[in-house]
């Protein structure tokens, strides 16, 4: 399936099809401006006796929040959300830190670089900025995307910005310089979910319309191969730290499991009841994390394949999920506007 154009309007994207079909993306309506609800600070102490599988809640944000990531020493946390704004967040006494305003539409993505100085937001206004995580100061905009940019991800060597966007391509970027390093097409559909193995040698991208994954070549920019499995778009990514097996999170409810060796699907976890929005691995590999739009994170053993347990406790749809750098906790948004921190481990 191709598509002619993409046309953001407030609150929604209307996809026009080559075939003169549309098809339509309502999201929550953009914020106007912020108006932060009030919270006061845990307890210190809060944290350390919550048991396992329990949460503490981070409230702030005005509109659902699309997106969270953890920086690798795990003392800060950055949240993405529909109010056009990215907050910063104190992990040890969930305070916030800075709110960081410049995007004119949502924000579909944060990342944070593996030497954790700077953070990454994605945009619907077609733009990456990228952004000081210490004083929350705006670096420089890339510009480059004709539609919305859906995804980003860091290389792990921190010299690579890989973005994925509604105008079917994928970008890479300097991170130094902010200078476009080359943009992939091919086959490339309306692109949803990016993500670099830790070894540098792979980009797995997702669409919508063809329920499939398309591995590339970082370095060459060739395409590898075709994943094809799911029945509905794929819209979450994750590869294992070892970089030999690739997650995929569905509309069809299920995440599958990649050997990337062979290319071949080895195994399918069932058990949402509704769309699996993210995917993310524990650093140990053992653990995958889902969150879903049936508002619960599920844990998966991945030696077994079973699940490990269901986490209760957001009111609307979980939007994204993410592991700690010491795999102790999950950080997941959702639509009811909150940020939640999961004891996952002891």
């Amino acid at each position: 399936m191709s598509y002619s154009k993409i046309k953001i309007i407030t609150g929604a994207a209307i996809i026009v099809l080559g075939s003169g079909g549309t098809w339509l993306w309502q999201s929550a309506p953009a914020a106007t401006s912020l108006s932060p609800e009030s919270f006061s600070q845990p307890n210190k102490a809060a944290w350390a006796n919550l048991g396992v599988g329990d949460a503490l809640t981070l409230k702030g944000h005005a509109y659902p929040v699309w997106s969270v990531a953890i920086s690798p020493d795990g003392k800060k946390l950055a949240s993405a959300s529909t109010d056009k704004t990215i907050k910063i967040w104190d992990l040890a006494t969930r305070t916030e830190l800075h709110t960081l305003k410049g995007h004119s539409e949502w924000i579909n993505s944060v990342a944070i670089s593996p030497d954790g100085k700077i953070l990454a937001s994605a945009s619907a206004d077609n733009t990456i900025k990228i952004w000081d995580l210490q004083t929350g100061k705006l670096i420089r905009t890339l510009k480059g995307h004709l539609a919305s940019v859906q995804s980003i991800a860091f290389s792990s060597d921190n010299q690579t910005l890989v973005s994925g966007s509604w105008d079917q391509s994928i970008k890479l970027w300097d991170v130094t310089t902010g200078k476009q390093i080359r943009t992939l097409k091919g086959d490339c559909d309306v692109v949803d979910a990016i993500a670099i193995s830790p070894d540098r040698n792979i980009i797995a991208s997702s669409s919508y319309f063809d329920n499939s994954v398309k591995l590339w070549n970082l370095h060459t920019g060739k395409q590898i191969r075709v994943l094809r499995g799911h029945t509905e778009a794929v819209h979450s990514l994750a590869f294992t730290p070892d970089s030999n097996t690739l997650a995929s999170g569905s509309w069809d409810n299920t995440i599958k499991l990649w050997n990337l060796k062979t290319g071949k699907e080895s195994y399918t976890f069932t058990g949402h009841t509704n769309k699996v929005w993210s995917v993310s691995f524990s650093p140990d590999g053992k653990t995958l994390a889902s969150g879903s739009w049936d508002k619960t994170i599920k844990l998966w053993n991945m030696k077994t394949g079973e699940e490990i347990r269901t986490l209760e406790g957001h009111d609307d749809k979980v939007w994204s999920v993410v592991f700690s750098a010491d795999g102790n906790s999950v950080a997941s948004s959702s639509l009811d506007k909150t940020i939640k921190i999961w004891r996952v481990s002891q």
